[in-house]
């Protein structure tokens, strides 16, 4: 069985064929998916998701650094109501990201500060998303998040050096359909073998960051395709797809706190 740790399930390309994209998770054995939101809005959708498939869904409520701008005054607020339903398993996607910078720096800081502040408030792990930013990103960590609070650093496509610099901090991460690509992954690849194999779990980025190489190749990403994702990453650390499979699914629920395998 497999756990998608991420899926932006929300995103009208996915939403426009919701049965099929849940029907054929199924059928390639993903059972479960965490649902990524990134502002209020998609956290409001995400739910009525989750009302809909209340055994396959669960959801983050949080907001990005691209939507820090446009955050509502009281989205603090806003943001701990909607981390009191059942399905919320974590804070985020919040972090920085000074590739783009869609809102101005200390905006996105002021956000992601209250964000970490939350999670520590409501003992929930932090879902992170950093981009260029990784200095920063830490010094705040540092200074406002809890020991206690978990930390997974989504999407990761670093190198050795920021791999360490995470897993310093105890992080978890989430490794994508990047590492099916050979034209930008070798400093992912490089870091594979520090990779703390009890903190991975699996994403798509569904619809994103679709895994190379398929033929025919399908229209978008979605997370019937984790399989693909996780055969490749087998394929590098050089262990069984079944047993990386049983693996971040135990991971992924001990992270976020549910059934059996949670501490």
């Amino acid at each position: 069985m497999w756990f998608d740790a991420g899926v932006n399930l929300t995103n009208k390309r996915l939403l426009s064929d919701l049965d099929g994209v849940m029907a054929r998770a199924e059928q390639d054995n993903v059972k479960k998916q965490l649902i990524i939101s990134t502002s209020i809005e998609e956290a409001e959708q995400a739910v009525k998701l989750c009302q809909q498939f209340p055994e396959k869904l669960l959801m983050t409520v949080g907001i990005h650094p691209h939507d820090a701008g446009e955050a509502p005054a009281n989205y603090k607020e806003q943001l701990r109501e909607l981390a009191g339903l059942p399905y919320v398993v974590a804070i985020g996607e919040c972090g920085l990201d000074f590739n783009r910078n869609f809102s101005p720096r200390d905006v996105q800081e002021e956000v992601f500060v209250a964000q970490i502040e939350l999670a520590n408030e409501l003992s929930l792990p932090l879902y992170l998303h950093e981009r260029d930013a990784i200095d920063r990103q830490i010094e705040l960590l540092n200074q406002y998040c809890n020991d206690s609070t978990p930390c997974l650093t989504h999407c990761f496509t670093g190198g050795v050096e920021a791999l360490n610099r995470y897993a310093e901090r105890g992080h978890w991460f989430g490794i994508t359909g990047w590492v099916c690509d050979e034209r930008r992954n070798q400093e992912l690849v490089s870091a594979l073998p520090y990779l703390p194999l009890n903190r991975l779990v699996l994403e798509t980025d569904a619809p994103f960051l679709l895994p190379r190489g398929l033929k025919p190749r399908p229209k978008m990403n979605e997370p019937a395709l984790l399989p693909v994702v996780g055969e490749a990453l087998a394929h590098y650390l050089d262990v069984s797809v079944k047993h990386l499979a049983e693996l971040t699914y135990a991971n992924t629920e001990r992270f976020f706190g549910l059934g059996e395998n949670s501490d």
